[in-house]
């Protein structure tokens, strides 16, 4: 995660939360956080559409899953405390479903192996679910147009 969306979490300034960690560097190994490069920042900025005036005078700092547990320890205050521990959360939901989808594709292909050629189109079609389900969702309801 970035330094400015974790700022946003934590409801702080980005400069208050990148003095901190500058302030307890030993706490943040290489693994746990790093900045952008510059050309990592400017596919970034082209990315999201932001404009060269203003900004960033800074390289972003990107945090790993550790990085922001330890800003916990950093911030020091009750919001980054349950902000902390719902990102930490979040993190094990995606990592629980990651390992979930690929220890399913794994019995499948297992299952395959082992059953003969008239079960092919069962897995085919298990197979084709499985990549559509990775496709986000389309919306549904109604759209109300804004008549301004």
């Amino acid at each position: 995660m970035l330094d400015k969306d974790l700022a946003d979490l934590y409801e702080v300034a980005t400069a208050q939360l990148k003095r901190q960690v500058r302030r307890n560097l030993e706490r943040f190994p290489d693994d746990f956080i790093f900045e952008l490069t510059a050309d990592e920042f400017e596919n970034l900025r082209c990315q999201i559409g932001t404009s060269r005036w203003g900004g960033e005078r800074y390289m972003p700092m990107a945090f790993t899953e550790q990085g922001v547990a330890m800003l916990s320890s950093v911030l020091n205050s009750k919001r980054a405390i349950q902000v902390n521990i719902q990102i930490m959360r979040t993190f094990t939901r995606l990592r629980r479903m990651i390992s979930t989808h690929d220890d399913l594709r794994k019995k499948i292909e297992a299952m395959e192996k082992k059953y003969d050629k008239q079960f092919r189109i069962v897995f085919d079609a298990i197979k084709e679910l499985l990549k559509n389900g990775s496709k986000p969702k389309k919306k549904i309801g109604f759209n109300v147009k804004d008549t301004k």
